[in-house]
C-alpha cells in the first residue's frame, strides 16, 4: 500500500523536489554523484538519462525516472519484485528501506527490532504549477550568474511586493500548526512559512535570494525572487524552488498568486508536509549499515538517518556491498572516510556522535587536507579529487564485489 507521501506505484517515486543537487565536482553533491558513478550506481544513470534543464544542477522528470528505474529493475534477471505490506522483519540477510514513512504496520516490527527511541521530523514538499499560467512577460529565464543556462523561471519582486507577499504567508491559515512548533521539524527542509516568521526578511536570504540576476525590465537587481524549476523535459510544468509549505491549498492559491507573474498561477500539486522517519544511527548502526544488535540485517535510505536523495542511494548501495560482502565471506564494506559518503556515514555511525540529526552530504564532514589550500573552490576540488583515488583503490581492491559488472549496466540504461 502507497504511503501518504507517494502517489504512484513506481519505484523510485521523488514525494518532495525533483532537484538532486549539483553537478559541480568540486562540491559536495557533486563529488557524491562522482562517487555513486564510480560504484556503478544504476539509480544516477537514470537520473542522468531522465534528466530536466536545471542550470547547474541535475534535475529529472520525475515520471520518467520512476518509470525507468521501474523498467530498468524489473528487467533485471533473479529479481523478483514483490508488492504487499511487510509487516514483519523477514529471517536472514535483511536490508529494510522504508523511504521517508514507514508504514503503522510494520512500525512495532522495527520498534521491537531497533527499541522503541526512534527518532522522526517533518519534511515538507514544494507546489508544482502549470508552465501555461506563468506570465512570461513579467518572469524571466536565467539561472544565477548565469551558471548552467538560462534554465529557471524567475518571479522578481520589488521591495512593495515583497512586503505584500510577506504580509499575506506571515497571515495565511496552517494546516496543522503545532507541527510547526515540534523540535522534530528538519532544519534543512523549512516550509517557508515557518522561515518568514524566524524573520520577515530571512527567506530574502534564503530560497529568495536575489544575488546573480538581473531584472530586463529594470536592469536591476530585484529586492527578491521566486525561483521555477522544470519538472519534466518539455518544460510543461514548474517547481517553486524552496517553497516546500504546510498551507491549506486555498491559502496557497491566495498567498503563491501575490507572487509577481503567477497571479493565474493553476496548481499541478499543492504543497504538502508529510512525516519522515529515522533511527539514532550513532548508537545503533555500522559504517556498512549494519545493526550492531543484529548484523544480518542492514537499513538503508532515509531511515538509516541520512537526508538527500542521492544520500539515500548511496546508502542503498553500501547496504547491498555490505551485504554481499558478509554473504560471500569477505571483510565488511566499508567508504574511505574521506569520500563524501564516507565522511557522513563516519559522522553518523560514530557512537561519539550526540544529539545526532540527518545530514546531508558536506565538506564540513570531510578530514582536512595537509598543507591547507586557501582558496576554498580549490580546496574542494582536491579533497574531491582524494575522495575519488581512494575509492578507485578501494573497488581495485575488493574483486569480490563486483563492482566492474555493476559499472557495466550504466550503459545498458536508456530511455
Amino acid at each position: 500500500m502507497p504511503s501518504p507521501a507517494h502517489h504512484t506505484a513506481g519505484l523510485g517515486e521523488l514525494v518532495c523536489s525533483n532537484s538532486l543537487k549539483s553537478k559541480d565536482p568540486s562540491t559536495a553533491p557533486g563529488m557524491l554523484k562522482h562517487e555513486l558513478e564510480q560504484l556503478g550506481s544504476l539509480v544516477l544513470a537514470c537520473a542522468r538519462a531522465t534528466s530536466v534543464p536545471a542550470g547547474g544542477a541535475l534535475a529529472v522528470d520525475r515520471e520518467r525516472f520512476s518509470d525507468l528505474i521501474t523498467r530498468r529493475l524489473g528487467a533485471l534477471p533473479g529479481l523478483t519484485i514483490v508488492r504487499d505490506e511487510a509487516r514483519e522483519v523477514p529471517d536472514g540477510p535483511v536490508i529494510i528501506a522504508t523511504g521517508p514513512l514507514t508504514s503503522a504496520a510494520f512500525e512495532p516490527a522495527l520498534s521491537r527490532l531497533i527499541g522503541p527511541d526512534r527518532l522522526s521530523f517533518y519534511d515538507a514538499a514544494a507546489p508544482i504549477i502549470e508552465a501555461d499560467s506563468v506570465d512570461r512577460s513579467v518572469c524571466f529565464p536565467a539561472s544565477r550568474y548565469d551558471k548552467g543556462g538560462a534554465d529557471y523561471l524567475n518571479c522578481p519582486m520589488d521591495r512593495a511586493e515583497y512586503e505584500t507577499f510577506a504580509d499575506a504567508l506571515l497571515t495565511a491559515e496552517r494546516v496543522t500548526l503545532k507541527d510547526f512548533e515540534s523540535p522534530d521539524l528538519f532544519q534543512a527542509c523549512q516550509p517557508v512559512e515557518e522561515v518568514i516568521r524566524r524573520g520577515r526578511d530571512a527567506p530574502r536570504f534564503g530560497a529568495m535570494k536575489p544575488v546573480g540576476l538581473t531584472d530586463p525590465r529594470t536592469g536591476r537587481r530585484p529586492w527578491a525572487v521566486v525561483q521555477l524549476r522544470p519538472e519534466d523535459r518539455a518544460c510543461k510544468a514548474y517547481n517553486l524552488v524552496g517553497f516546500q509549505t504546510n498551507l491549506t491549498f486555498d491559502a496557497q492559491r491566495a498567498v503563491f498568486r501575490t507572487i509577481p507573474g503567477l497571479g493565474h498561477a493553476e496548481f499541478l500539486r499543492y504543497g504538502v508536509m508529510h512525516r519522515n522517519t529515522f533511527v539514532d544511527a550513532p548508537s545503533l548502526l555500522t559504517a556498512d549499515l549494519a545493526l550492531r544488535s543484529e548484523p544480518r540485517v542492514r537499513l538503508a535510505g532515509q531511515l538509516a538517518g541520512t537526508e538527500g536523495y542521492l544520500e539515500a542511494v548511496a546508502g542503498g548501495l553500501v547496504a547491498a556491498l555490505g551485504a554481499y560482502a558478509a554473504l560471500s565471506g569477505g571483510e565488511p564494506f566499508v567508504l574511505p572516510p574521506v569520500t563524501a559518503y564516507g565522511s557522513l556515514l563516519a559522522h553518523a555511525t560514530d557512537p561519539g556522535t550526540k544529539g545526532y540529526q540527518p545530514m546531508h552530504v558536506n565538506f564540513g564532514l570531510v578530514p582536512p587536507i595537509d598543507p591547507h589550500v586557501r582558496d576554498k573552490r580549490e580546496r574542494h576540488a582536491v579533497m574531491a579529487a582524494r575522495g575519488s583515488e581512494a575509492l578507485e583503490h578501494l573497488i581495485a581492491s575488493r574483486p569480490d564485489l563486483r563492482v566492474d559488472s555493476a559499472l557495466a549496466t550504466l550503459a545498458e540504461v536508456e530511455l
